[in-house]
């Protein structure tokens, strides 16, 4: 996954999400709002096969990119841990 800074402000981020759909931004918010430091997260994409997704951050504390980091930190060590469930029963 390719991340693009748009903008970034002091409790907010704005970025292009390069090469990916919605089947990775689902997850990606659902996890950045499970966060109680995130007080918004969501993404707009206009159209599925002509624009690059934009995802919305604001966080009530704290620096929106640490909580970017930790939410792609928690989602790559489940679907680690997927995978390894998978490779075992294979």
């Amino acid at each position: 996954m390719q991340v693009e800074l748009i903008n970034k402000g002091k409790d907010t981020l704005e970025l292009q999400i390069l090469d990916e759909g919605e089947t990775m931004l689902i997850p990606l918010k659902n996890q950045l709002l499970s966060d109680e430091v995130v007080e918004y997260a969501n993404y707009n994409v206009r159209h599925p096969k002509l624009d690059t997704p934009v995802l919305y951050l604001k966080v009530r504390s704290g620096k929106p990119q640490n909580a970017f980091k930790k939410a792609a930190k928690a989602l790559s060590n489940t679907y680690k841990e997927m995978l390894g469930q998978f490779s075992r029963q294979s």
